[in-house]
């Protein structure tokens, strides 16, 4: 079967006035920030929209502000400024390192000229049996996520393992992103790991008439932060791990620190019980108390070619690596 482009429309908001009266007019047309997955999956016969909103000519979504506030204040980011963009900027590379070093993970330069950060945030579950071109899904009696009825990963089940794989959310999530979510009842403000849920098939948990506008940031400095990624090839692909770790250091001690990953579960998952790492001091010991966290909270299944249990050790070696790393380093 030859893949080929279905027709579709495709409506230009120039604003967000505009933008929310198309989303009035009709909450089922997907929104399109690079394309850089979404039109792949059109071509595969995945995604199958008839009616596309290019959010690339509202200004609003592409600014990057910083606000001044109580404390140190915010940086605004725009759902639809490119990860290119995110790169260069001066602010974003001067007080969020760890965002520049996940954004430079993302895929290959040309595809980060056009990838957004919006798009990077919501993007699609992954899975071997999903990412395929539609003869092979047909072939092999599609699966769950899409037109069919069994999971191939867990077939006695009736959940959907596929894995999310974004870069960013991580990376956002252990600085305390808040994310703005804008529809036509209204804008809510909540934290960013909040709009996800671990589910492969409907794991972006907003309205079908809403639009992820804008990422919040405190202007925090008391933080070292970095984000660590494995892959199968060191260009292009999605990661079977990505971790991203921020921490605070007092002496030989911790007094802060978020761990989350990505590339495991269908969600990105902000390690719980870190807690207990606190106010003592930081060693091998302490480490593997960390890496013992993980096994209870992430879920590699079979939605890659490479197998859970090699996952599995690439999350801890990654933590491991990453946190010692930061630790040692020297704000």
């Amino acid at each position: 079967m030859t893949e080929y482009m279905p027709d579709f429309a495709v409506f230009r908001p120039s604003n967000l006035t505009e933008l929310l009266d198309m989303r009035r007019e009709d909450a089922g047309a997907q929104l399109l920030g690079g394309g850089t997955d979404l039109i792949v999956n059109i071509r595969r016969g995945i995604a199958r929209p008839d009616r596309l909103i290019d959010l690339n000519g509202v200004a609003e979504l592409r600014h990057i502000e910083s606000f001044d506030g109580k404390g140190a204040g915010e940086v605004r980011i725009g759902a639809a400024v490119t990860l290119a963009m995110l790169i260069d900027d001066p602010l974003v590379r001067s007080t969020y390192p760890i965002i520049v070093e996940a954004a430079q993970e993302v895929a290959a330069a040309t595809h980060r000229e056009i990838a957004t950060v919006g798009g990077n945030l919501c993007l699609d579950t992954r899975c071997v049996f999903y990412n395929q071109s539609e003869w092979w899904r047909r072939s092999n009696n599609y699966c769950l996520k899409s037109r069919g009825t069994i999971c191939h990963v867990a077939p006695k089940g009736d959940h959907c393992f596929a894995a999310f794989s974004g870069d960013l959310a991580p990376a956002l999530i252990v600085l305390g992103a808040d994310v703005e979510i804008l529809g036509t009842s209204g804008e809510r403000r909540l934290p960013l790991q909040d709009i996800y849920a671990d589910d492969g098939m409907a794991h972006v948990l907003l309205g079908k008439d809403e639009c992820l506008v804008a990422v919040r940031l405190p202007r925090t400095t008391d933080l070292q932060a970095g984000y660590a990624k494995m892959r199968v090839r060191g260009a292009i692909d999605f990661p079977l791990v990505g971790v991203a770790v921020a921490l605070q250091r007092q002496g030989d001690k911790l007094s802060k620190l978020r761990v989350a990953l990505t590339g495991t579960n269908s969600q990105p998952i902000l390690v719980e019980g870190t807690q207990a790492l606190l106010g003592k001091s930081f060693d091998n010991e302490q480490i593997e108390h960390l890496v013992d966290l993980l096994p209870k909270q992430i879920q590699p299944m079979t939605s890659t070619f490479s197998p859970p249990g090699y996952r599995r050790k690439v999350a801890a070696n990654l933590t491991r690596s990453l946190i010692k790393r930061l630790f040692n380093t020297v704000i």
